[in-house]
């Protein structure tokens, strides 16, 4: 199981509604992809799904990134944006585990 540290930063990132939103959206850009291949959304693209502010919309990837959820990658003068594999990995973890043990204890108590 991944340790508490990386799993408080990812759930503290995604608790934001904004960043939520913006890491669902580059989830469903990822999942439209083909398999095997890696879906990067260009900033200016994912600050167009939402109503705010391009310098806030970077702030919000800034705070995915740093908790892993992320990647970014400078192509030329413009950025792009894709789910980091492993942090779904770590929170699938997490979750799956936890789904584990309520099922061990309804099973004892049930």
């Amino acid at each position: 199981m991944p340790n508490s540290g990386n799993l408080t930063k990812i759930f503290g990132a995604l608790a934001n509604p904004h960043r939520l939103a913006i890491f669902r959206r580059l989830r469903n850009a990822a999942l439209r992809c083909r398999a095997g291949t890696v879906s990067a959304l260009g900033v200016c693209r994912i600050a167009d799904g939402t109503e705010l502010a391009l310098s806030t919309v970077s702030h919000h990837l800034k705070e995915l990134k740093d908790a892993g959820l992320i990647r970014c990658e400078k192509r030329g003068q413009w950025v792009y944006c894709s789910i980091n594999p492993i942090a779904l990995r770590r929170v699938e973890a997490f979750v799956g585990a936890a789904r584990r043990r309520a099922r061990r204890k309804r099973a004892r108590t049930g």
